[in-house]
């Protein structure tokens, strides 16, 4: 079983930007691809991005499309996810999620994972 720790939320203004790093332990990350996954207050948890084992595929929920980035260095066992632009509407605790694969997809629903991190509040004010 692989285990996640997330960091690198915080209380950011519109418009600035944060780092959210996820930390794997547990087993060969490389064989894991890896989702970032959200909940707002009052709100259903959401897919926002994922990256398949590789790197080479990624996955971008519409509402962060073009601001979000997600990126992984397998060597550090680490998945990122770059948030530029940020809004108020992205305050949200943050998880990172994690699927053993086989190939080199992208697993976009929830349902598809099956290790979960202890999530990472962002807040962002207007």
């Amino acid at each position: 079983q692989v285990q996640l720790v997330e960091s690198g939320g915080g209380l950011v203004q519109a418009g600035g930007s944060l780092r959210l790093s996820c930390a794997a332990s547990g087993r060969t990350f490389s064989n894991y691809a890896m989702g970032w996954f959200r909940q707002a207050p009052g709100k259903e948890r959401e897919f926002v991005a994922a990256i398949s084992w590789s790197g080479g595929n990624t996955y971008y929920a519409d509402s962060v499309l073009g601001r979000f980035t997600i990126s992984r260095d397998n060597a550090k066992n680490t998945v990122y996810l770059q948030m530029n632009s940020l809004k108020p509407e992205d305050t949200a605790v943050y998880y990172c999620a994690t699927k053993r694969v086989l190939t080199d997809y992208v697993p976009t629903t929830e349902n598809d994972y099956n290790a979960w991190g202890q999530g990472t509040h962002v807040t962002v004010s207007s």
